[in-house]
This record gives structure tokens, C-alpha cells and sequence, in this order.
């Protein structure tokens, strides 16, 4: 090896263990911040006055291609106050926003009705479809109160289409697989409510769908 290769070598080796020595040292803190980011995202939903069980940890993996938007397990976060089902939220993905994957969290009370909507992580166009985002407008506000019994299937789409909810100003795409993506993630809860709850904290689970639209 040449004397510049052998420097190089040096430097790439010394330049891995430095940041490979700041990440052991930040690993915590970032895995702490990230926790609490996600608590405040849940809690959002379902306020924290309304279970009394660890509410990060209770939590199971499910998938469902069609409904849940991805062939790899999204997370289910459950609530439950003296043992009792208060409520989750789901972490659905719509596949078809305006620059790709949108993903969410749905909360949905254990009665049926939806606790709201977040925008988790997007690329739709600033300015446009970045309104569905509750950091840019209210739009995600639609949501809330409702259930499948209180909408009738065709209400699930944006006006444009014929449904109840609004769409942004030159944006129809992002709202329109925004809806999709909640209205789908209700039917799932639907069908699996009781499984949902029952099953064991920590797994993965691939629970039959009777029908998918």
C-alpha cells in the first residue's frame, strides 16, 4: 500500500470511530427524545387522563396490505384503563399521495369513533398538498367524531368525489388518499376490533380480512 492509501485508510478508520464513539454516547438520549416526540403525537389523540396502562409498550404489529397500506407490519398502540379497552391508534400508510407514501396515525375510541388524524411523515408539495400536514392547517380537524355507523360509505372521499370531507385549494390528491387511508384503517379496526385488543403484546400479527375494498 502506498504511503497517500495507507493515510487514507488512517483517516477512514479514525473518521468511523469518532462517529461511531458520539453515537454510542447519543444513543440514548436520541431513543429518549424520539419516545417522547411519539408520546406527544399519541397523547394528542387519546389524552393521557383517559387510560392507565403503559401505552407505548402495549402495543402489537399488524399487517394487511390493503387495508393498512403496507406488506410490512404497522404498529397498534392500546389503551386501556383498569384492564378495560379505552381505545388505539394505528399507524396506516396511503401509498398513493402526490410524491408517494403518506404515513398516519389514526386513533380510534373503543366505541367506534374516530379521536382524530396525524400526519406522521409526507412529501407532498409545500404549499399545496402539505396543507393535509396539522403543522400547516387544520384540514386533519375533518376527522374527528366520526365513525363508520355516523358515515355512510360514500362519504369517505373528498367533495370533488362526491364525499364530505374538503380538499385543498389545487390539492385533491393528498386529502383524497389521506381519506382513503382513514376510511380503510376504520374498516380494518371494524373487523378486528376484539383480536386487536386480545392479542399478546410484542407480536406480529396477520389477521384475515373478510372483504377489502
Amino acid at each position: 500500500m502506498s504511503r497517500s492509501g495507507l493515510n487514507l485508510f488512517l483517516f477512514a478508520v479514525i473518521g468511523v470511530g469518532v462517529v461511531t464513539f458520539f453515537y454510542a454516547l447519543t444513543a440514548d438520549r436520541i431513543a429518549k427524545n424520539e419516545r417522547e416526540y411519539m408520546m406527544r403525537s399519541l397523547n394528542e389523540l387519546i389524552p393521557a387522563s383517559a387510560y392507565d396502562n403503559d401505552f407505548f409498550t402495549d402495543t402489537i404489529d399488524v399487517i394487511d396490505t390493503k387495508l393498512l397500506g403496507s406488506d410490512q407490519g404497522v404498529a397498534v398502540y392500546r389503551a386501556r384503563r383498569l384492564g378495560q379497552p379505552v381505545g388505539l391508534i394505528i399507524s396506516p400508510q396511503a401509498p398513493n399521495g402526490y410524491n408517494g407514501v403518506i404515513r398516519l396515525l389514526v386513533g380510534i375510541y373503543a366505541d367506534g369513533t374516530l379521536a382524530g388524524v396525524r400526519i406522521v411523515a409526507h412529501r407532498e408539495t409545500p404549499g399545496l398538498g402539505d396543507g393535509i400536514d396539522q403543522q400547516r392547517s387544520d384540514w386533519v380537524e375533518q376527522f374527528p367524531g366520526l365513525s363508520l355507523a355516523s358515515a355512510l360509505p360514500a362519504d369517505w372521499q373528498v367533495k370533488k368525489d362526491g364525499g364530505r370531507f374538503d380538499q385543498l385549494t389545487g390539492a385533491t390528491i393528498s386529502p383524497r388518499a389521506v381519506v382513503q387511508a382513514v376510511h380503510k384503517a376504520m374498516l380494518y379496526f371494524n373487523q378486528h376490533q376484539q383480536r386487536l385488543f386480545a392479542a399478546a403484546a410484542g407480536d406480529s400479527y396477520r389477521f384475515e380480512t373478510e372483504s377489502q375494498p
